[in-house]
């Protein structure tokens, strides 16, 4: 798990730079300060909206893995509980039993 979260980081990182690179790349480029500022404008709005939809990706990923972490604990509460009277059943079977 942490691994994972260290790849997540490297990535962010990763693409974080980029565009910061990206930003000083732009402002340096002979363009004149109009063009320059609309095409920051539409960048920002571009990385804006990859990490909106990144967000929601991983939102929805998340609230799976989670009914899917509930459903497996469910499991695992009846499968102990049939198990549980199983051995109540048993116990009461034995004790009824006429001793020899």
């Amino acid at each position: 798990m942490a691994e994972e979260s260290k790849v997540g980081e490297k990535a962010l990182f990763f693409i974080l730079g980029g565009f910061i690179g990206a930003a000083v790349a732009l402002l340096l480029a002979p363009r004149s300060g109009e063009e320059t500022r609309k095409l920051l404008a539409t960048k920002t709005r571009e990385g804006a909206e990859f990490i909106a939809n990144r967000a929601k990706d991983v939102t929805e990923k998340t609230g799976g893995l989670i009914d899917r972490g509930k459903e497996v604990l469910q499991q695992q509460r009846d499968q102990l509980s049939a198990a549980l009277e199983a051995g109540k059943q048993a116990y009461r079977e034995e004790k009824d039993k006429p001793k020899v």
